[in-house]
């Protein structure tokens, strides 16, 4: 057992963890989103080169959210942090219609990755402020969301530099993680 993990035993932690892995292509609008839910200031923000990474108690929980850049030449590296995600996270640049094949390819190959299998899957199709963006439906149907039968998954619009459908969605996160505990308790008490 690690130090840290000792520390939070003896203090005892009122707060359950859950990994979120934020994941998208370049200027999609992920490091926002994270900032958004932090509540830091967003005015600023420069493409993530590597990864940043922020913990945030949000409804009886501590969020570990981990953005990875979503440049070409580190989307290989992705699957590096891949092992004991509860969540994925895949931010769309909705406005961006000449990416959307190239976020779909890249999401799919996410969906096939053994170590996400059966992970839910939240989509924000971002910047739905700008007038040349696809809706949320249009977007999933880009995604060719409605053949993904291996997981839950939500779409969700939203403005990240506004915070507009950014709880929603992390709402929706918390609540799969109510339901994955639930089934979870229930298996152990038949099991018993």
């Amino acid at each position: 057992m690690g130090l840290l993990a000792m520390l939070r035993k003896l203090r005892g932690s009122d707060h359950q963890e859950v990994r979120i892995l934020l994941l998208g292509l370049d200027n999609a609008g992920k490091t926002t989103i994270l900032k958004q839910l932090a509540s830091e200031d967003v005015t600023q923000i420069t493409p993530t080169q590597g990864f940043n990474i922020k913990s945030v108690k949000n409804s009886g929980f501590s969020l570990n959210v981990w953005d990875i850049g979503g440049q070409r030449h580190i989307r290989p590296y992705w699957k590096h942090y891949f092992d004991n995600t509860d969540c994925l996270v895949f931010v769309i640049d909705s406005s961006d219609k000449r990416r959307l094949n190239e976020s779909g390819s890249e999401l799919a190959e996410l969906l096939h990755e053994e170590s996400l299998s059966q992970v839910p899957v939240l989509v924000f199709a971002n910047k739905q402020d700008l007038f040349s963006s696809e809706p949320p439906d249009v977007v999933a149907s880009g995604l060719q969301l409605e053949k993904v039968k291996d997981r839950s998954w939500q779409i969700q619009g939203c403005i990240a530099t506004t915070g507009e459908g950014v709880q929603d969605g992390f709402d929706w996160i918390l609540a799969q993680v109510r339901e994955k505990a639930k089934r979870k308790a229930q298996e152990k008490a038949a099991k018993k």
